[in-house]
């Protein structure tokens, strides 16, 4: 029931047109989202950095509706790759199609990603570019274009997709993904889709989750299990152990703001974290997609806004 609320929310433009606008709303997002701008993101990652973790930062956005949105966007991540270059940041960036023009003109917002990947690429060490997923009806557009990116001379690790575990699809994306040798960050999922293509059930989302957590681990391929999830997080440190897989061939992955005792921990325990750092004044979808996958976020938000 919460979860499908929050869904709802996050797609009511004139709740976002409010939220984003009020000063309740901004101090709400400030836990989750790090700030407007392309120094709060590097000040953040710099702190996360600090205790060990690696980082990927997205400027929130998506869906533009005109190419100078799009080519704006771009700009901004080229701007933020070359501040991760200048301070030495253990960052990448990750970022949405449609963000960078897919709505608008395809070609567009190819053009655009290629530009950003070949500036990771240039970069020493060479950085990384990850294509986030969005709603189904972007699945397979973002999947060809990730396949179509990274056999590009040069691009090979450095960029990646993004697979939802609550798709009905996502184990022979996964397959098609590692016959390329790409890089996935696993997650749960956080869009509204039907039960035709996606689990609507949490232990379904959970268990298939698990098994695909399982394929990539053992996969070879430096990967990112995106969960805060307690009781997976124990059973991949389990499933490594028992496996003979390395703590260092792949990392798990959690959001700005969410259980740093956990990142923390982690960390100490000799094990691959890194952590998502939004930023941007888009915040609103973000944070009710987030409370959507995870509704005691709730009771953490409200906590907070009584503080003093």
């Amino acid at each position: 029931m919460l979860r499908a609320l929050f869904i709802a929310l996050s797609e009511s433009r004139s709740l976002r047109n409010i939220a984003e606008r009020s000063r309740i709303g901004q101090r709400t997002s400030s836990r989750f989202v790090a700030g407007t701008q392309v120094a709060d993101a590097v000040r953040t990652a710099a702190a996360v950095n600090q205790f060990g973790a690696g980082v990927s930062i997205d400027n929130l956005g998506e869906n533009v509706t005109n190419a100078e949105e799009a080519q704006a966007s771009a700009q901004l991540y080229h701007h933020l790759l070359d501040e991760i270059a200048a301070r030495k940041l253990n960052a990448n960036i990750s970022l949405k199609l449609t963000h960078m023009g897919l709505d608008v003109d395809e070609s567009l917002a190819h053009e655009l990603v290629r530009g950003l990947v070949a500036q990771a690429t240039s970069m020493a060490p060479k950085n990384f570019v990850r294509v986030d997923m969005e709603g189904s009806a972007y699945t397979q557009l973002t999947l060809d274009f990730v396949h179509e990116l990274h056999r590009v001379p040069g691009n090979a690790g450095c960029v990646g997709a993004v697979i939802q575990s609550y798709m009905h699809r996502a184990e022979a994306d996964i397959e098609r993904l590692l016959a390329d040798g790409i890089r996935i960050r696993l997650c749960k999922g956080a869009y509204k889709e039907p039960p035709e293509i996606a689990f609507q059930k949490k232990s379904e989302v959970d268990g298939n989750y698990v098994k695909l957590m399982k394929i990539l681990m053992k996969s070879g391929i430096y990967h990112g299990l995106a969960t805060h999830d307690e009781a997976i997080i124990r059973e991949a440190k389990a499933f490594a152990i028992r496996e003979n897989i390395p703590r260092n061939t792949f990392e798990f992955q959690m959001l700005h703001g969410i259980r740093r005792d956990l990142q923390q921990g982690l960390v100490r325990d000799g094990w691959g974290m890194r952590v998502y750092i939004p930023f941007g004044t888009e915040w609103y979808p973000y944070l009710m997609r987030r409370l959507a996958e995870r509704p005691a976020n709730v009771l953490f938000i409200a906590r907070n806004l009584l503080r003093a």
